[in-house]
């Protein structure tokens, strides 16, 4: 009944969009056609019981979703991968690709607080908004936090236009695009009216309490050790934080030292806290990222080795 809906309501997307006949007999769904038809309705067949396994229920756009995914070609389950795959959005499946990827959804899984440390295009914050928003579908968390510290990289604040909310969307904007690929605008909308998602500066967790949430701190990089403190200390019953950052790209002043440098000495040993690193391989950007990366790290290197000579 969960897998083909009530009476067989869920074999309608399928039978719109192919030309097979489908018949199901006790615990078995019998697929006749053309050969290249059947094995993309048995593909989507096995991805609705992955789905119904790891979610607990099965809807028509998530048929929909899938049978799309086919049509396109697109690869949703890889040999064994079932674990790597983090979240059905709208239009794709995602899940984890490169190694560290695959890593980095397991040390979430496995503990409370996971940090993510590694250059820009990584999938770090991307990542970790569709595991939160996973989380949430599953009823496993009752609310999203997402938080980034409104640090300035060149322009400072008090000049931009606008009021303070105005000031602040900016820095959050990356949070919005990641959201907004994984979940219906009028919906997310809703959530965010409702406070069920938020997105906020770092300064405005202080004093706050978050129980049953998801907590994201993204560019944490830009936190200072106090903020650092004051946003892992935030965290309440059955919720999760996962923290992210370059360490390579910090904008705040000389004289503060960033709090995701201190707190890799201060909690590396801790139970319940993850750690993990990224690197130039896993960018999932466009490919010339990599390159970037790979340039700016020579520069550097060139420029420490002159000043150690000299």
């Amino acid at each position: 009944m969960l897998l083909l809906g009530y009476n067989d309501s869920n074999l309608k997307p399928i039978n719109d969009r192919f030309s097979t006949n489908v018949t199901v007999r006790s615990d078995t769904v019998i697929i006749q056609g053309v050969k290249d038809e059947v094995e993309s309705v048995e593909k989507v067949f096995r991805e609705m019981v992955y789905v119904l396994n790891t979610s607990g229920k099965l809807q028509v756009k998530d048929i929909e979703t899938i049978i799309d995914l086919t049509i396109q070609g697109k690869e949703i389950i890889d040999n064994n991968d079932f674990d790597n795959i983090v979240l059905y959005s709208k239009k794709d499946v995602i899940k984890a690709k490169t190694p560290n990827q695959i890593e980095y959804v397991k040390s979430v899984r496995e503990n409370d607080i996971c940090f993510a440390i590694g250059p820009a295009g990584t999938g770090k914050t991307y990542l970790a908004v569709a595991l939160a928003v996973a989380a949430f579908k599953k009823n496993i968390v009752k609310k999203i936090v997402l938080a980034r510290p409104a640090v300035e990289t060149g322009e400072s604040l008090g000049f931009l236009p606008g009021d303070f909310r105005e000031k602040i969307d900016p820095y959050l904007r990356p949070l919005y695009d990641a959201l907004e690929e994984m979940l219906p605008a009028e919906q997310l909308k809703s959530y965010i009216e409702k406070g069920i998602i938020e997105i906020v500066p770092l300064a405005y967790m202080r004093g706050r309490t978050l129980n049953n949430a998801y907590v994201i701190l993204d560019e944490a990089q830009n936190a200072t050790g106090m903020q650092m403190k004051m946003f892992l200390t935030r965290l309440g019953p059955n919720s999760k934080s996962i923290i992210t950052g370059d360490i390579t790209q910090i904008d705040l002043p000389t004289y503060s030292q960033s709090g995701l440098v201190q707190v890799k000495e201060i909690l590396k040993k801790v139970d319940g806290v993850g750690f993990v690193y990224f690197d130039k391989s896993d960018v999932v950007r466009h490919k010339l990222v990599k390159d970037i990366i790979d340039a700016y790290e020579k520069h550097n290197n060139y420029n420490g080795a002159r000043k150690e000579f000299k």
